[in-house]
């Protein structure tokens, strides 16, 4: 007998692999979280669990996994087998898909970049991804350790020139970026890749809405020494804080560690080179190529 199209007795997970979120999301995870806990509260098995809502044991382990989005009627009759709670029905409202090429740990700061009403970023390790070119997030990419498939590589820039397209939409929303020196001065992908980086660069920090400060490599203070920091204001007028680092970022609400974050970023922005002598450098730059 199959349910749900996948049959109840097929031990093979290959039936229901190919319904597998390519990048899962968060609420996905926290669905299939919440559905194993009332599960196991209602002593139900996945096989015994899989009868009830009439689709296979794996697919019961792959919705509680975040590998597979649950359709209706899963959702149904798993609210009537654990109880009828409501707290699944509630829940499948907030479910989204993973986007592919956004890591996980950054595609809730993603959103709120959307909705933002200022956005400021400091940069010290590369170019900051909404000025990146397309050769540039290549070669980025390019340098992933694993290396990536060419179709995860594809789907990472198109995530990141969609992003860029904010620039270009929000034109009554501030963009604030800070990026030391040095980061352009790293030719990463060859002088023909940083010689387009340098070109789009200066076409995005003409526009108005966008302010590009330099930190130069001769800077003898600085007020962001303890890495990069991303910061944005969202339409609520409430100020949030983003840190990246080796595989984890770190969305900061806290009031008093946020505002201490926008205090180091102020400061440096009054260390860096001004807008102006900010583009007059990467001119140089772009003619030292």
């Amino acid at each position: 007998m199959t349910h749900g199209g996948v049959s109840e007795n097929d031990d093979d997970l290959t039936a229901c692999e190919v319904e597998r979120e390519p990048d899962p999301s968060d609420s996905l995870r926290t669905f299939g979280a919440v559905v194993q806990a009332l599960r196991e509260h209602a002593g139900l098995g996945r096989e015994e669990f899989g009868r009830q809502v009439q689709f296979s044991k794996h697919t019961v382990e792959s919705v509680e996994l975040g590998r597979r989005m649950p359709d209706e009627s899963f959702v149904e009759r798993a609210e009537e087998a654990t109880g009828n709670t409501g707290a699944l029905r509630r829940a499948a409202k907030f479910l989204t898909r993973g986007e592919a090429g956004l890591a996980a740990w950054f595609r809730r700061w993603a959103k709120l970049e959307k909705v933002a009403v200022s956005l400021s970023t400091y940069e010290c390790r590369l170019v900051p991804g909404l000025l990146q070119s397309e050769g540039y997030a290549r070669a980025v990419f390019d340098n992933s350790i694993p290396l990536l498939s060419d179709e995860q590589l594809e789907a990472q820039v198109a995530a990141r020139l969609e992003r860029q397209r904010m620039l270009y939409e929000r034109t009554h929303v501030p963009f604030s970026f800070i990026v030391e020196e040095h980061v352009f001065r790293r030719r990463l992908g060859g002088a023909e890749v940083m010689r387009g980086l340098l070109d789009h660069t200066l076409e995005l920090s003409a526009l108005r809405n966008v302010k590009l400060q330099l930190v130069p490599v001769n800077a003898d203070c600085h007020g962001c020494l303890d890495g990069p920091v991303r910061l944005l204001e969202t339409p609520e007028h409430r100020r949030l804080a983003y840190s990246e680092g080796q595989q984890n970022g770190r969305l900061i609400s806290d009031a008093k560690e946020v505002s201490l974050l926008y205090q180091r970023y102020d400061t440096l922005r009054s260390q860096a080179l001004n807008p102006t002598l900010s583009r007059g450098l990467l001119e140089q730059l772009r003619g030292e190529l």
